[in-house]
């Protein structure tokens, strides 16, 4: 722990969707590099539990280095409600003075047959993965905007989906798509603030969103052979860009796009 660079010290970041999964190796990376972090989980038994958990690896994170409850704080809601990162923003304010990094990571995926997508599935995806992002990142950014001094990084999880199609995913890849727009257009609109918008678009990664799709052996196979690092990745291989796209080292760093996928989107063989 004591020889991990400090690359976040005195920040504060929040992120939706931080319990399990990319998410939860976000937050224990960003806590690892010094910084402050709120949580926001998905306010059920199942999700409760996860936070639980969390909260016990990064006291054992924490542990030697300071007081947990100096440096991470849980808040429950459903992103799809306009409240939630409105009340998430406003913890991570209240306790550390001001918001430096906002990741917009809450995201489902129910791999589904097109014929068989029902409105219901639709409204859900939809409303978890776009406007969820949309208003998180706006909540976000009023706050990055009005601080002293204003600024901020805002990293909005995409997809290596948003730039390909899925026969089971017609429902979830335009919601990705839209969440890279999305990034691009705030970009666009709020340098004038000094706030900095990317988006990280991780390829085939092992979460409890593929784990089903992943233990068919044939097809977990077929997907290590189509990347050219030669396996699928997993949650940790996207702490590295995340912290530098809201570390100072990518100051000079909006409106991109960052594939973290293996190789998987240029390797057309």
């Amino acid at each position: 722990m004591h020889t991990t660079p400090q690359l976040l010290a005195g920040k504060t970041m929040a992120i939706t969707g931080g319990v399990t999964g990319i998410g939860r190796a976000i937050v224990l990376g960003y806590l690892a590099h010094g910084a402050n972090v709120a949580v926001n989980h998905l306010d059920d038994s199942a999700s409760s539990e996860h936070a639980g958990t969390l909260y016990q690896e990064a006291l054992a994170l924490l542990g030697p280095i300071g007081h947990l409850s100096d440096r991470f704080c849980v808040v429950p809601g459903d992103v799809g409600e306009p409240e939630t990162g409105k009340k998430l923003v406003a913890a991570a304010v209240k306790q550390w003075g001001r918001l430096d990094v906002f990741i917009s990571n809450a995201g489902i995926c129910e791999f589904k047959e097109f014929l068989e997508i029902t409105p219901d599935l639709w409204n859900k995806t939809l409303t978890t993965n776009l406007t969820g992002a949309f208003h998180t990142i706006h909540a976000a950014t009023t706050q990055m905007s009005r601080q002293t001094p204003p600024g901020g990084s805002i990293i909005g999880m995409s997809s290596i989906s948003a730039l390909v199609g899925g026969a089971q995913q017609a429902h979830y890849t335009p919601t990705k798509a839209g969440v890279l727009s999305l990034i691009q257009s705030s970009a666009c609109a709020l340098g004038k603030y000094g706030i900095r918008c990317n988006a990280l678009l991780p390829g085939t990664i092992k979460t409890q969103l593929n784990e089903k799709d992943l233990a068919d052996e044939a097809k977990r196979k077929y997907m290590e052979g189509r990347i050219p690092l030669g396996r699928t990745g997993v949650p940790g291989d996207l702490v590295g860009p995340a912290v530098f796209l809201g570390s100072d080292l990518s100051a000079y760093v909006t409106g991109a796009q960052l594939l973290v996928d293996g190789g998987l989107f240029v390797n057309l063989q």
